[in-house]
């Protein structure tokens, strides 16, 4: 029996134990379960009545919802199970691996004298040791990896993969310019007052330390300051959408709408948060950004309590590499992002039960903003003509754009 100290913003709140057949379960400490200004680890353990659930399920080897969604997905997953000499689909070990330096303030230790041979111990530390400048955990399936902005502008892996403050997103090896294009589409939504991270574009040559992974389509990455860690490296809670459901990372897609994300963004976070989310909502169907699933949406806790939405992030067109791209969730029946108009914001308002006025404000504004920043600017952003040009008709096509005379 393996068992993991949890530990938020250094507190140990409890322990996931991994029990024979790759079975696993978490258990809060008596001390962090009585505490009546006890820090939030996640909305899913919240019942509709504000009670902190206590009792938790046993998993089959994956880890309970909130901490599988900690780990990464797809081709980062993989090499970093291989670094660790560890079976990606063995989540606990992987979690054991990579706990050091999750999203958030959480991280995972472990415990103490709790039946791990000495063997054992040396073998995981053997693992991290091979190369232990990446142990570490961005989620997302985009290849991507923490670091540091050194004096002269260039980045640098860290050495021990703990207390990377920046994201380094590499070039795809499919698709043409998509750092460019993310760094675009952030910057835009910038200038019409969507809260956005730190982002610059790097030369991979500037990028010391990273690992040989083939061919890629471009020479620029995108650098992305993290919201999760402060100036001194202190660690700012977050957690998405699928961490708020409970749900696992493979249903990001299909177990939530935006209706439910605009019920929850108004319940948690009010006015402020619910206006926010619109905006954001509205600006990804305008530049045609067919990803903002579950786990591209995030509340943060400033104050290791009290959720606000955190600044976007994966902001990306879609739309000039996949033609005909959907929206990631279902909007009021609809996912065709060029038919999308203010009736379906209409009735996600009568749904969601949040004030219409206040949605269709945000809607109109958005576009006007959106529409005219881009037929300004968008010869100053960093984008071959093709790609602008399929971002162009698609945001003038849109049902949401008034049609001009």
């Amino acid at each position: 029996m393996n068992i993991l100290n949890v530990y938020l913003n250094n507190r140990v709140i409890g322990t996931i134990t991994l029990l024979s057949g790759e079975r696993s379960f978490l258990a809060f400490d008596e001390s962090y379960l009585n505490d009546d200004h006890r820090l939030t680890l996640s909305q899913s353990f919240f019942s509709q009545q504000g009670a902190i659930i206590a009792e938790t399920k046993i998993r089959q080897t994956r880890l309970p919802p909130f901490f599988s969604n900690l780990l990464p997905e797809g081709h980062l997953r993989t090499y970093l199970a291989a670094q660790g000499g560890i079976n990606a689909g063995r989540e606990f070990k992987l979690i054991e691996l990579l706990g050091e330096d999750l999203p958030g303030a959480v991280s995972i230790k472990p415990l103490e004298g709790a039946g791990i041979s000495a063997s054992k111990k040396e073998d995981i530390q053997q693992a991290s040791a091979d190369d232990a400048r990446y142990r570490f955990s961005l989620a997302g399936i985009q290849l991507k990896f923490s670091a540091l902005l050194n004096n002269r502008g260039g980045l640098t892996i860290p050495v021990s993969g703990i207390g990377g403050n920046w994201i380094v997103k590499l070039p795809a090896q499919n698709f043409i310019s998509v750092p460019e294009n993310e760094w675009s589409m952030l910057n835009m939504a910038k200038k019409i007052g969507i809260p956005v991270p730190e982002t610059r574009l790097i030369d991979l040559d500037d990028i010391k330390g990273l690992p040989d992974l083939g061919v890629f389509s471009g020479t620029k990455a995108l650098a992305v300051r993290r919201f999760d860690r402060g100036e001194t490296g202190k660690r700012i809670h977050i957690e998405d959408f699928a961490q708020v459901f409970g749900v696992y990372p493979n249903d990001k897609y299909r177990k939530a709408n935006y209706t439910n994300l605009a019920n929850m963004v108004w319940i948690l976070t009010g006015e402020t948060g619910l206006r926010d989310f619109i905006r954001r909502l509205t600006f990804s169907i305008l530049i045609g950004n067919g990803d903002m699933h579950l786990k591209n949406w995030s509340l943060i806790y400033p104050d290791g309590r009290v959720p606000q939405l955190a600044p976007a992030y994966d902001f990306v067109s879609t739309i000039p590499y996949i033609p005909n791209d959907k929206l990631a969730l279902n909007l009021s029946g609809s996912k065709d992002m060029g038919a999308i108009n203010l009736d379906h914001f209409k009735k996600l308002a009568a749904k969601a039960h949040i004030p219409e006025f206040l949605v269709l404000k945000e809607v109109k504004e958005t576009v006007e903003q959106t529409r005219q920043h881009w037929l300004e600017n968008y010869l100053d952003y960093p984008l071959p003509d093709d790609l602008s040009s399929r971002i162009n008709r698609h945001l003038t096509r849109t049902h949401l754009v008034p049609k001009q005379n």
